[in-house]
């Protein structure tokens, strides 16, 4: 019998770091610099003409920020593989095209653990927990003001939507981000700074225990 996720039996040493936090908050960044493998979580969003995604009640257009915008089980699938595997194909998602640009060949190439990061990220915490694939969950926390002026500047760098957009999403997305940690941490993320979370995923990559 194979050592495999999907059987129930994880290779033994390889877990998944799970970042999440809200948008803006520095995930790609911090994922970046641990020098790990990164499984971009946010390729998995569903395509801009996909009839199931949410709207906002008061009909301002998509809810990207709801995890109903996001295939949460093609995630899921891709870490199943990526542990069980070593690799796995992955989507590449383009934000100003709405959809999928094609897709990636992801390889750990040895690593003990890699990190999926996103702003869904901890919607699969109890899932991986519960299968022997978690190595720690994450959320990155900053001060609401701080993470809405690093999101602008990226949002608009990227050319991801139009100002007046940007605007509007980053002014409601500010005054909700101490929920939005709230649910991540309700959902088994453990929330910190960016070096308290960068210490964790050292501990995980060098297969140490997490101090409570």
């Amino acid at each position: 019998m194979s050592d495999s996720p999907l059987n129930g039996l994880p290779t033994p040493g390889i877990r998944v770091i799970l970042l999440s936090g809200p948008s803006g908050s520095g995930k790609s960044s911090l994922a970046e610099r641990t020098g790990l493998p990164v499984l971009q979580l946010d390729d998995f969003y569903k395509d801009g003409d996909d009839p199931t995604l949410p709207q906002f009640p008061d009909g301002g257009g998509t809810d990207w920020d709801s995890p109903l915008s996001w295939h949460r089980d093609q995630a899921l699938a891709a870490i199943r593989q990526l542990i069980a595997d070593g690799r796995a194909e992955v989507p590449v998602y383009s934000i100003p095209a709405n959809g999928r640009a094609g897709s990636r060949s992801l390889e750990l190439g040895g690593a003990p653990a890699f990190i999926a990061e996103g702003i869904f990220a901890a919607e699969l915490a109890g899932q991986c927990a519960a299968e022997g694939l978690l190595g720690d969950a994450l959320c990155l926390r900053n001060r609401p003001l701080t993470t809405a002026w690093r999101r602008f500047r990226r949002d608009v760098r990227e050319g991801r939507k139009s100002v007046p957009y940007l605007l509007r999403r980053g002014w409601r997305l500010m005054r909700a981000e101490r929920g939005i940690v709230a649910r991540q941490v309700e959902l088994g993320a453990a929330a910190c700074a960016g070096p308290e979370a960068a210490r964790r995923v050292r501990s995980v990559a060098e297969r140490q225990p997490v101090a409570a």
